[in-house]
């Protein structure tokens, strides 16, 4: 292993290693939870035309008005004439020459014989007029075509994260499809002889805890990750999963260290990968790696330990994702900031990267670290909502320190 990365430098040199993919158009169900790759402008005036904005009348000039008929959301009436009204919904077109809804509570319908029905503002309730029973203010619950935005408008920058509302709103701009940048796709290699894929430990093997956990990790990111594949502990099977894996990331997991059975530094040699991160001054997780293959494919290494392997997820998967699929400053944007709640031990030269719980005291977030949080252990960080930084002079109760978010 080389000269260890500072953990802030390998961080920046994962989110510099990688561009955005390439721009898609898919259905705007599809498009959530991707980046939207070009400003969204909208393609009608919002409204589209005017409508109402309550159930009641529209109705034209001054009044009483003589009811014409019913008018739905969906339904248009070509005119309607000075001194006529015509039921109508909320979101229903006006007719042309309407200027304004009175609404149904503000109604009083009253039979006019020959003359038909005839509105009035009032109480329809009491059966009483108002002061100016034929009076409603022109544009009065009305929405204004274009009021919104007009043709053409901006409605979003590029760069942000499509949600279920830009969907919606994208809709109703008139697009069926958005442009952006295609989500990751993740191939996940298991590496472990001694893992076993269900039941309880047994016989010196145990049960694989990453390749459940790491579908679900990089789906929160805004990855795509494949079943994960298990990988006998051989550089010939090694060199064959990567070469058929097909993804944008190839994730591996243990086979990181220089240990009888670790295979992934001379397969990543053999393959003439460039090494972009090679070893993180962290604990846990210092024997992370990063490398990028000759065709473009990168190779995230996560050390085999549960908590390593997480430290290695913070680290540099976050940023690595985050810079494929073109969000720009997504990862350092996330980040909190607390204080610690007690002293906790450092290292002399290397990052700790501790999982905590966050609560409000005061003016103050403060973070205490959970128990059994050792590299081999899940159960801490199962009760924490946050990783807390802890540089080799931050470890001070009071101290102020990041935060890493957990999905």
């Amino acid at each position: 292993m080389s000269d260890l990365t500072p953990w802030a430098r390998a961080r920046r040199a994962a989110r510099e290693a990688a561009s955005p993919l390439p721009v898609v158009a898919v259905p705007l169900a599809a498009a959530v939870g991707a980046v939207l790759a070009h400003p969204l402008v909208s393609a009608t005036p919002l409204p589209p035309f005017d409508s109402a904005s309550m159930d009641g009348w529209a109705v034209a000039g001054p009044g009483p008005w003589v009811v014409v008929g019913e008018l739905l959301a969906g339904n248009t009436l070509e005119r309607l004439a000075d001194g006529g009204a015509v039921g109508i919904a909320t979101g229903a077109a006006l007719p042309t020459g309407a200027d304004a809804v009175l609404r149904r509570e503000r109604g009083l319908l009253e039979d006019a014989g020959p003359h038909g029905v005839q509105l009035w503002v009032g109480d329809p309730v009491r059966g009483l007029k108002a002061p100016h029973p034929g009076y409603v203010e022109p544009g009065t619950d009305v929405r204004s075509r274009g009021q919104e935005s007009a043709a053409g408008e901006q409605l979003l920058e590029a760069g942000g994260v499509v949600t279920p509302v830009v969907a919606g709103m994208a809709a109703a701009a008139g697009y069926d499809a958005l442009p952006v940048v295609r989500p990751p796709d993740v191939a996940l290699l298991v590496l472990g002889d001694e893992l076993l894929e269900r039941g309880p430990a047994r016989d010196g093997r145990v049960r694989d805890a990453l390749g459940p956990m790491l579908p679900g990790w990089f789906a929160s990111l805004g990855a795509r990750a494949f079943p994960p594949v298990r990988v006998p502990d051989t550089l010939a099977a090694l060199l064959d999963a990567l070469e058929d894996a097909n993804a944008d990331l190839v994730v591996t997991t243990g086979s990181t260290a220089a240990g009888p059975a670790d295979h992934l530094h001379a397969a990543l040699n053999r393959l003439g990968a460039h090494w972009v991160v090679d070893g993180v001054a962290v604990r846990p997780g210092t024997p992370m790696c990063l490398a990028t293959l000759p065709d473009g494919r990168h190779v995230l290494g996560l050390p085999g330990n549960p908590l390593a392997a997480v430290s290695a997820l913070l680290t540099l998967a976050v940023p690595l994702v985050a810079a494929l699929r073109g969000e720009v400053g997504a990862d350092e944007s996330r980040i909190e900031q607390a204080v610690l709640a007690v002293d906790v031990t450092t290292h002399p030269e290397h990052v700790r990267l501790i999982p905590v719980s966050q609560r409000r005291r005061d003016l103050v977030v403060e973070a205490t670290p959970t128990l059994h949080a050792g590299p081999a252990m899940l159960r801490g960080l199962s009760l924490a909502d946050g990783v807390a930084v802890v540089t080799p002079e931050g470890g001070t109760r009071g101290t102020s320190v990041s935060v890493l978010p957990l999905p």
